[in-house]
């Protein structure tokens, strides 16, 4: 387990699957965690699982296509645990799942605002200050859609493969100035967006038992690891968990 102690993080989409677990794994490592999500409730409760087990971490409702709303993120985990050094930007949904000629416009539209623009806006807000300070981490978590297009998931992909390229922007631009920013997949997760891919039967994804998918824990330990300066050499890139060489890395079989 990589040393994080004396970073502070924030992890977006906190309440449940890979951003919950990530938290849990960062605070373990011992950095100071805000987690941050639409769910108050839920992320209050993994705050407490962190505070149990030692770590220090606080929580904020938030929605990441609301911009004023990442701003004030940025502020209270200044005030609360001092100034971000990662952002782990894991907020995400897999709806409309369904074919492009009979998806809502609206929903569609909504996913965008999530997954892309979301993203967006949570790293300008957390960037000018990870740049005055000369450091800091963006960790992207995008998906095997970003590269390769599936069928029902149009806004899904559409998002993912803006995010990939908004991830090698982020890395030409702002390298130099101390900026590390990784495109990390974690592969077909044991999650509850993964329950909506099974019972939507679309494509193929949907057809991988429960079994053979990927436990929550092993994308938490890869985002420990980026947090960490073991990861340097993949700085703007877009990479898969599936990796082998990235799995013996992080200490995985």
């Amino acid at each position: 387990m990589q040393t994080l102690t004396g970073k502070v993080a924030i992890v977006t989409g906190a309440s449940r699957g890979i951003g919950a677990e990530a938290a849990l794994a960062l605070g373990a490592a011992g950095a100071s965690v805000m987690l941050a999500a639409r769910d108050a409730t839920q992320i209050e409760a993994n705050v407490q699982r962190i505070e149990a087990a030692g770590g220090n971490a606080c929580s904020m409702a938030c929605d990441v296509s609301d911009y004023a709303a990442c701003q004030r993120l940025v502020q209270e985990t200044a005030q609360r645990l001092g100034p971000p050094d990662a952002l782990i930007n894991n907020a995400g949904v897999i709806e409309p799942i369904g074919v492009v000629a009979a998806t809502d416009p609206t929903v569609w539209a909504r996913s965008i605002e999530i997954n892309l623009i979301g993203a967006y806006y949570a790293i300008r807000a957390v960037l000018h200050g990870m740049l005055e300070r000369g450091h800091g981490d963006i960790i992207n978590v995008s998906s095997g859609a970003a590269l390769r297009p599936q069928e029902g998931w149009s806004a899904y992909c559409a998002g993912k493969a803006g995010l990939a390229m908004l991830t090698r922007s982020i890395d030409l631009e702002h390298r130099a100035s101390g900026i590390r920013v990784f495109g990390f997949q974690p592969g077909t997760t044991d999650t509850d967006m993964q329950v909506l891919i099974r019972a939507s039967g679309i494509n193929p994804i949907s057809k991988i038992p429960r079994e053979q998918l990927t436990p929550v824990a092993h994308p938490a330990r890869a985002i420990v690891y980026l947090c960490s300066k073991a990861a340097d050499d993949l700085a703007g890139k877009e990479f898969s968990l599936r990796d082998d060489e990235f799995r013996r890395r992080i200490g995985l079989a």
